[in-house]
């Protein structure tokens, strides 16, 4: 059998940081406000000349650096994002340019905040069909963009960065399954509806998002994909060692352990210093725990998240 296994990891995060008391200066909110119904207190935000591609290229520097590869050595590239350099070419293409990587597949997934979850379980399959070896995988977003900074209800949320993950090819398990939804029946509920035409801007380009729809919404599909993946393997919540999340909300993310029975120990929550990073959050947790010993070698990992769309998925890995 072939498998793929994650053999290192990597992060970044902008200089400058926004903290809620510098969000009171700016619209109509509070420290104990934001912290009160997210469990956020502080996002990064990207220098003005600073792109997606910018981060991603010193995220993957991390990741090739802890797998102890070369660029010679990559021969696929997926970059996972929402907000590319440009409408084209992808910021995968751009990001292989930066790391100097000739010659290889590289392409952009779009699935939101669930664009990581898609990106990896996408790089999985190549390699398990033997069409490539070792895959750069990233997601990376400069949310603060695509922010109406005056809109309180979603100016607070978001936070930029990039997250990556070096995948190899191995003879023994590493992504043991992945499951991958959506429905675009709610489209409409969490979108940034703006388009291009006529080299301007149509619509309204900013994150719109109905808030308790989306609680709703993501609480529900989260619990079911991990138990989804869960009994595909039978296993129980109680072999899982570690959930690394999508970091949007940490009500969501406590109301999903609770419904588990999964206590909180065990689950990975960084958002309180990143806020929601969109594709880059569930790669910038993993980069966390692994850089900090919680996760060790031989542990169930399980990674899920959901977006606009909507889109939802998970990846259950050993470590």
């Amino acid at each position: 059998m072939i498998y793929s296994r994650v053999i290192g990891t990597g992060g970044y995060l902008p200089e400058k940081i926004l903290t809620n008391r510098d969000l009171e200066r700016m619209v109509d909110t509070s420290d104990e406000w934001i912290r009160s119904r997210t469990g956020i207190t502080q996002r990064h935000i990207a220098a003005d000349n600073e792109t997606a591609s910018d981060m991603a290229l010193n995220a993957s520097r991390g990741a090739m650096n802890a797998a102890g590869i070369s660029a010679e050595q990559i021969d696929l590239i997926i970059v996972a994002t929402t907000t590319p350099d440009v409408i084209f070419p992808s910021t995968a293409c751009i990001l292989q340019d930066k790391l100097g990587v000739k010659n290889c597949p590289a392409f952009d997934v779009q699935a939101v905040c669930s664009g990581f979850i898609y990106a990896l379980t996408t790089a999985d399959m190549f390699i398990r069909a033997g069409k490539c070896r070792t895959a750069l995988v990233v997601g990376t977003e400069v949310y603060s963009r695509i922010l109406d900074w005056n809109d309180r209800s979603t100016c607070v949320l978001f936070g930029d960065g990039a997250g990556a993950v070096v995948l190899t090819k191995s003879d023994q398990p590493g992504i043991i399954s992945s499951h991958l939804h959506a429905d675009g029946s709610y489209n409409n509920i969490l979108s940034a509806p703006g388009n291009f035409s006529g080299g301007k801007v149509q619509g309204k380009p900013f994150v719109m998002m109905e808030g308790n729809t989306v609680f709703k919404f993501a609480v529900k599909v989260l619990e079911d994909v991990v138990n989804e993946a869960l009994t595909e393997n039978n296993l129980e919540v109680s072999d899982l060692d570690w959930l690394i999340p999508h970091q949007a909300n940490i009500r969501i993310i406590i109301s999903t352990a609770k419904k588990l029975g999964l206590p909180m120990e065990k689950v990975v929550a960084t958002l309180d210093k990143h806020g929601n990073t969109s594709a880059a959050s569930i790669p910038l947790a993993l980069d966390v725990a692994v850089r900090d010993g919680r996760i060790k070698s031989g542990q169930h990992v399980l990674l899920e998240g959901v977006g606009g769309g909507f889109t939802w998925g998970a990846v259950l890995l050993c470590w």
